[in-house]
Formats: C-alpha cells, sequence, structure tokens
C-alpha cells in the first residue's frame, strides 16, 4: 500500500495579477483554489499516473473537510485525524508586471498532543511490510519536528519504505532508522550542514553524506537547475527544460509523486529521473499541478547523465 502524509494540510488560493500596489485595490487578472500540502500533491500525482493511495495527516474545520471531499472525488482513500481549528489557508501571487511571485503561507492549526499520539497509533496499525510511506511538508502549531524520528522509527521496525520531504534540520536524525528517500532542494541541504554551498559539486559531497550516514537514496531538487538522483551504486543529473515559470509552489511534488511512480512500477531509474524533471517543469509552467499533456515534450529537452564521484566524496 501507498501512504501519503501531510500534517498540516492547506488550501492554495492562487492569484495572477497585472499589478501589486501598497495602500490601493488591486484587481486580479485570475484566480484558482485548490486541495493542497505537499503530501496532498504527491496524491495527486500518483493517482494520476494510475497508483491508488491514501492520504493521512489532520484536518481541522471546514477547510479541511474541503480537502477531504475533493480527494474522495478524485478517487484518492482518506485517513485523516481530525483536530481543533482550521486548515490553513495560503496566498500565492503573481504579479505580471515584475515578474515577482508572492507568497503567504499561514501556520495552520494546533495539534492536540492527545491528537499527535493518535496519529502515531494510527501509523502502526496501519502499516505493513513493504508499503510506502511519503511524509512531506512543514508541521503544524503543536508538533514538533522529532515526529519525524518517531516515525523513521516505526517504519524502520515494520520495514517501510519511508520518503520524507521536509526542510527540518531533524530530518538528519532520522538517517540511523535508514530512510528509503530524501528529497531536499540545495538551501535545504546547505541548511542541515551548516554550509554554504555553490557548485554542482558541493551538493554531491553533502547529498553523498546522507548516504553515508544511513538513506538509501537521495533525490535533490535543483529548481531551474534540474535534479540530481544519488545512492550507493550510481549519480545522475538531469537539466530543467525551458518554459515560463508561473507557479513554483508544487513542482517539487510534482517532482516526487513522479519518481516514486517510477520507482514502484520498478522502471529505469535514469528514465523515471527524466519524467520527474519534466512533470516537475510542467507544474511550474502552470497555476496548477501537471496533467502530463505536454510532459513527453518537455522530456524531449532534457539530458540525463551520469556522474562519476571519488570514493573520498562518497565518504565524506
Amino acid at each position: 500500500m501507498i501512504y501519503t502524509c501531510t500534517l498540516n494540510l492547506a488550501i492554495d488560493l492562487f492569484i495572477e495579477t497585472d499589478k501589486m500596489q501598497a495602500h490601493t485595490v488591486n484587481r486580479t487578472n485570475d484566480d484558482d483554489i485548490q486541495a493542497n500540502g505537499k503530501g496532498v500533491n504527491v496524491s495527486l500525482i500518483l493517482k494520476q499516473l494510475g497508483i491508488g493511495n491514501t492520504a493521512l495527516g489532520f484536518q481541522a474545520g471546514f477547510t479541511g473537510q474541503y480537502i477531504n471531499d475533493f480527494l474522495k472525488e478524485k478517487a484518492i482513500s482518506t485517513h485523516f485525524i481530525e483536530v481543533p481549528g482550521m486548515t490553513r489557508i495560503n496566498v500565492f501571487t503573481q504579479v505580471n508586471e515584475t515578474g515577482e511571485e508572492f507568497k503567504l503561507v499561514n501556520k495552520g492549526p494546533k495539534i492536540p498532543t492527545e491528537k499527535v499520539t493518535e496519529f502515531l497509533h494510527t501509523l502502526e496499525e496501519l502499516l505493513q511490510s513493504g508499503d510506502y510511506l511519503c511524509v512531506s511538508g512543514s508541521l503544524p502549531q503543536g508538533v514538533a519536528p522529532e515526529i519525524l524520528v518517531s516515525i523513521s522509527q516505526i517504519c524502520n521496525e515494520k520495514n517501510v519504505n519511508l520518503i520524507i520531504d521536509s526542510s527540518y534540520k531533524e530530518v538528519l536524525n532520522c538517517l540511523p532508522y535508514k530512510p528509503f528517500l530524501l528529497k531536499p532542494n540545495e538551501e535545504e541541504l546547505a541548511a542541515w550542514y551548516d554550509v554554504k554551498l555553490k557548485t554542482k559539486q558541493d551538493y554531491l559531497v553533502y547529498a553523498k553524506r546522507l548516504i553515508a550516514d544511513g538513506a538509501q537514496n537521495v533525490l535533490l531538487s535543483l529548481g531551474g537547475d534540474g535534479a540530481i538522483f544519488i545512492n550507493k551504486e550510481m549519480v545522475l543529473a538531469g537539466n530543467s527544460p525551458k518554459g515560463k515559470v508561473v507557479n513554483t509552489a508544487c513542482a517539487g511534488d510534482t517532482l516526487l509523486g513522479t519518481f516514486l511512480a517510477g520507482v514502484i512500477n520498478k522502471k529505469p531509474i535514469d528514465k523515471t529521473l527524466k519524467q520527474a524533471i519534466a512533470a516537475g517543469s510542467s507544474t511550474a509552467f502552470r497555476q496548477g499541478l501537471t496533467d502530463f499533456s505536454d510532459v513527453d515534450q518537455l522530456e524531449a529537452q532534457i539530458k540525463i547523465e551520469t556522474i562519476e564521484t571519488s570514493k573520498e566524496e562518497v565518504s565524506a
């Protein structure tokens, strides 16, 4: 079974406007409301690619129910835990005149301690050996980053393939439990190790350190520069295709969901990486998630290359 986990669900409001001026009414050209949260996006991408999955997490109020209903309409199973408050609404604004994108992201509801305990018990009951669990995104109020370690322990004990896409430094404390895949971006990787990363060689050194410390695989997202896949056997890099960036909010989730689908379907890693980069770029070039209609065309612009690394880099 495939599970996604979004502990801090969101409804995202996307706005396009020509100008953004202070102290005046700014009229918009277009708007769109989407059920969101990083794990929700992964669920939607997996479903598009024919992979059934169940979405886990906390939901609150009518906004949380909207997400639950939306996923069920898409034939995606849910197992959300109801909590007090309201699931958050985030706002993303694209300003055409300046080419700027503004992202306003709210905190989310405060989760009671007993609900956190209930969530972990739910994982222990649901997860079976060989399952995949993809934990993505930020944490709501009341949930400490150490929950990632608790989730890692459960997955390790149950032989579950754990995928983590989260910026918290506590991800490093999960490495002894051998997570199946980590998906940092370059900023997160630098923050985890308190370093500045300037070159592809820098990225490789620290991504390889994640592998040396316990991660089985790493998918490093580099935004407009593509992505790199690393494990003990190989290092593959791919460039991003060209296009007009409209919204970057969900591109990384699309990259991850598409890559995970390829892994589950046992496709060659190089082809999986190429499709994942193309799909992530397709999402970046539109308001919502990709529908995969232009992914083949974008793939034609992507070249996957094998990068040789020295033993010193691997053990850094």
